[in-house]
């Protein structure tokens, strides 16, 4: 009998930045955060999302980090890894309690599963959008998606296929929504965004009156996603990372059998353009 399904949900990314503490200071204003030193650099807490800041290069992912909701899922995954040989240690960081799950994956992507410490999370006022999902460009999308589903416990809720069979995109769930994280094949590894559930149409529209208020362009969008299904707009941050407010995500049943797309502009976008990673 397969081993049950890792659940899990995004808590918090940690962005690599030459200048932590601008780009800090960035997401501060134009996502309601507040920005406090830590001990590695700068952290942000709004509603329902947290961001890390350290040194690193521009548009680097220094950490992701899944919250659990019990040592047993911790414990679940530490013996998946240790079956598999894939190192891991158990420590906790400026936000996980201290038994958190930390390992890289294939690609040397650190991630971190953990029980979120009592006083981390702020619940001030601000415009909503839920801290939600982890999109990775990798040159071999396919060994990180057999990591994540085989070993780590993830599960596939699309694929992207070019003509010749071979996967372009892998869209994979921790919990009821559609994706949680989801790879891209690239020329290169590295990151390709993060992204925020607003919840519907409406607060899309607002996300986007509040960059326009702050001089902040929409690169792309709004537009709708065919896997997933959700609403979506990106800015680029001025380490010009991606980053995206999406809303009305595919919620998926624990049957649903895997869905197959092409690799075309309409699959990342039924509405009009799509940008195609490679």
């Amino acid at each position: 009998m397969p081993e049950p399904q890792l659940r899990a949900h995004l808590h918090y990314v940690e962005l690599g930045s030459p200048d932590p503490e601008a780009l800090a200071g960035f997401y501060g204003d134009a996502f309601d955060m507040r920005i406090e030193p830590s001990a590695d650099g700068w952290i942000g807490r709004g509603p329902e999302r947290i961001l890390a800041f350290g040194q690193g290069p521009a548009g680097s992912l220094l950490s992701a980090g899944y919250a659990v909701g019990d040592p047993e899922t911790l414990e679940l995954l530490g013996r998946r890894l240790s079956e598999a040989g894939a190192p891991f240690e158990r420590a906790g960081t400026q936000i996980f309690a201290e038994d958190a799950v930390a390992f890289r994956d294939p690609d040397g992507n650190r991630i971190v599963f953990g029980i979120p410490r009592d006083d981390e999370m702020d619940a001030g006022p601000g415009l909503a959008a839920r801290l939600q999902h982890l999109v990775l460009s990798s040159a071999d999308a396919a060994r990180l998606v057999d990591f994540y589903t085989r070993i780590v416990g993830l599960r596939e809720s699309d694929r992207v296929h070019d003509e010749a069979g071979g996967l372009r995109t892998s869209f994979m769930r921790s919990d009821h929504e559609h994706h949680s994280l989801a790879v891209f094949q690239a020329a290169k590894n590295r990151l390709d965004h993060h992204c925020y559930e607003a919840g519907d149409w409406n607060l899309i529209r607002d996300w986007g009156d509040r960059f326009a208020e702050r001089r902040v362009p929409v690169k792309w969008g709004p537009g709708r996603h065919g896997p997933g299904n959700n609403l979506f707009l990106f800015i680029n941050d001025p380490d010009d990372n991606w980053v995206e407010i999406s809303a009305e995500l595919e919620i998926v049943s624990e049957t649903r059998p895997v869905g197959h797309w092409p690799h075309e502009e309409r699959t990342l976008n039924k509405w009009g353009q799509g940008f195609l990673r490679s």
